[in-house]
C-alpha cells in the first residue's frame, strides 16, 4: 500500500474508488466502507483508495488511539486498499466542501466513486454532510455510496463502544467489533528485571505511550508474534502491588512460556484474546510466580482449543 502524508496525486491512471473516513480501529463499520471501495474498484478497473487524516501528537478524535499507526495501516492494506492518503488535518481543515471535492477527490484521487458512512462530514467546520457530498459529486460524474453502519449486539459499531469495551475488560466484545483481535506493537523496553531475577519468569515489556488507549488493568490471555510464529502468552497490565510502590507507573508485561530470545528494541505484535483476572497483591513472590505460570498454561490451552475447533 502506497501511503501519502501530503495532498498530492495518488497516481490512479484510470481513476479511483475512494473510501472516506477516519478509520480509527479499522472496525467492522470501517471495514464495510473500505471493502465497498475495494470491491467497486476491482469491478471497474479503478485504483482502490482511502482518504483519512492524522492529528497532532498521535491524537485521535474521541479518546486514546486504539491501534498504532503501523497496525492501522497494516489492517487497511490487508483489505485491499493500494492508495492511502493520510495528511495532517491542519493541511486541509480550512477547505470549503466545494474545495474538498475539487482539490482532494478530483485533483488528488481522480475519483470515479466514493464511499462513506452516513455520519461522514467534510469541509471547514464540518459544513458538508453526505447529502452535500452527493450534490457536489453528481455534476462531476462521481458516484457516491453511503454504506450501512455495522451492528453488534443490536447497536451501531463505533470506536467509542470499542474503547468502552477495552476499558471495562470486555476484550471479546472489543475484538468482535474490531473484526480482528485488539493488538499492540509498542517497542520492547528494558524493565526492572524482576520477572527474571526474582520470579524466574522473564517478561517482555511493551509499555503504553501516553496517547494510546490503555485497556482495563488485569491479566490477559494473549499471543505474541516472535521469530516468525505465534506464541501463547500471558500479559499483565497495571501496577505491580506485590513488588512495587503504590504510585509506581503502569506497566504492560508479557510472559511467553518456552521462549528465550532477545526482543529488546523490537516491535512484536501482541494480540489480546481473553481477560483472566484483576491485578492483586500477593503475600509472597512465589504466589505471584504461580499466578503467572497458571495464566501462561491457560493461554496454551486456550489457543490449542482454538486450533482444534
Amino acid at each position: 500500500m502506497n501511503i501519502l502524508n501530503t495532498l498530492a496525486p495518488v497516481g490512479a491512471p484510470n481513476g479511483s474508488a475512494v473510501a472516506l473516513g477516519y478509520f480509527d480501529g479499522v472496525h467492522l463499520g470501517h471495514r464495510r466502507v473500505l471493502g465497498a471501495a475495494v470491491e467497486y474498484a476491482a469491478a471497474h478497473g479503478l485504483t482502490p483508495a482511502a482518504f483519512t487524516f492524522s492529528l497532532p501528537g498521535g491524537q485521535s478524535l474521541k479518546g486514546g488511539r486504539i491501534l498504532s499507526a503501523g497496525q492501522k495501516h497494516a489492517r487497511v492494506a490487508a483489505l485491499g486498499i493500494t492508495a492511502y492518503m493520510e495528511p495532517p488535518f491542519e493541511s486541509f481543515r480550512s477547505l470549503s466542501p466545494e474545495d474538498f471535492v475539487n482539490k482532494i477527490l478530483v485533483e488528488c484521487f481522480a475519483a470515479k466513486a466514493v464511499f462513506c458512512g452516513d455520519n461522514f462530514t467534510f469541509g471547514a467546520y464540518a459544513a458538508g454532510n453526505v447529502d452535500r457530498l452527493k450534490e457536489l459529486c453528481a455534476p462531476l460524474g462521481i458516484a457516491v455510496t453511503i454504506v450501512d453502519m455495522a451492528q453488534y449486539g443490536g447497536q451501531t459499531v463505533s470506536s467509542t463502544r470499542i474503547r468502552a469495551a477495552l476499558e471495562e475488560g470486555r476484550i471479546e466484545d472489543a475484538n468482535a467489533m474490531l473484526g480482528a483481535p485488539y493488538c499492540i506493537d509498542w517497542p520492547v523496553r528494558h524493565g526492572k528485571g524482576i520477572g527474571t531475577s526474582k520470579l524466574g519468569k522473564p517478561t517482555i515489556n511493551q509499555n503504553y505511550p501516553a496517547d494510546a488507549l490503555q485497556p482495563c488493568t488485569g491479566v490477559y490471555l494473549t499471543r505474541i508474534w516472535l521469530d516468525g510464529r505465534w506464541w501463547p502468552s500471558a500479559t499483565g497490565i497495571g501496577r505491580r502491588p506485590t513488588v512495587d510502590a503504590a504510585n509506581a507507573p503502569v506497566t504492560c508485561e508479557t510472559y511467553v512460556p518456552g521462549y528465550h530470545g532477545d526482543t529488546y528494541g523490537q516491535t512484536p505484535v501482541l494480540e489480546f484474546h481473553h481477560y483472566l483476572c484483576a491485578v492483586r497483591k500477593f503475600g509472597t513472590l512465589q504466589e505471584l510466580a504461580d499466578l503467572i505460570e497458571t495464566a501462561a498454561q491457560q493461554s496454551i490451552a486456550y489457543f490449542a482449543a482454538k486450533e482444534e475447533a
